[in-house]
Parts: C-alpha cells; structure tokens; sequence
C-alpha cells in the first residue's frame, strides 16, 4: 500500500452509558446513522461479532473492516483497502478512547476526529442532551 504510516489516539467525554456507547458502536443500524453520509455495507444487522466483516465508503473511498474482537467494552477493527491498520475503540461510562494505525494516504487523524465528533452527536442526541 501506498502512504504513510499515521497513528492517532483520542480520548473523550461523553454524556453517556457504556452501554449507549456499546450500541452505538456494535449495531449496524445504529453505525449507518453516525457514520453517514459514508455508505455502510454489511451482510445483516446483528451486533459485530468476530469475524464479521463490512465496508464503509465515501465517494471514491473504500475501507474493509474485519472485526477481531467486539467484547461489552472494547472493539478492534483490522483495515484494507484505503487504510492498512487496525482501530481499537475503548469505553466506559462517561468517556470513550479510539486509538487508529495504518499506512493510507488518507489524514487518519483527521477522519478519526470527525468520526468521533458524529459518534459523540449521535449520542448527545440519543440521550435527549
């Protein structure tokens, strides 16, 4: 692959559960909603699992995620394609960490910031704040 290698690690509050978190990061359905207006592709909407595997795209940009591990308070994600990397996402009441590696021409901090952004809009907007 082409690129840099980039790493970026993030650390936020939020005014919300674990389990709000959780939701909002293992259901397909829900990551269609915060993730747009990038294009979720996914067999079926049952919560990530290991070995589950789906693509986001945005205009020309595609990334494959393959999930290694979706536990109650952790979830790690293996990139192709756009990104070759890894992101990790941590989690507790209250606060929310992601941590992303890869080689990509892409500016990873960048997409990793307006990701987390949308995520904590997601879920301000869940919680009625």
């Amino acid at each position: 692959m082409l690129g840099n290698f980039q790493q970026s690690q993030i650390r936020i509050e939020v005014a919300a559960s674990a389990t709000a978190i959780r939701q909002q990061l293992l259901s397909p359905v829900c990551l269609r909603q915060w993730l747009a207006p990038a294009k979720l592709s996914i067999k079926n909407d049952d919560l990530l699992r290991p070995q589950s595997d789906f693509s986001v795209e945005l205009g020309l940009l595609k990334v494959e995620h393959l999930v290694s591990v979706a536990s109650i308070d952790s979830l790690r994600l293996i990139l192709s394609a756009g990104i070759d990397g890894y992101q990790e996402w941590y989690w507790g009441d209250g606060w929310l960490q992601s941590r992303l590696e890869g080689i990509s021409m892409l500016p990873l901090g960048l997409l990793q910031t307006a990701n987390l952004t949308r995520l904590r809009w997601a879920l301000t907007k869940d919680s009625g704040n």
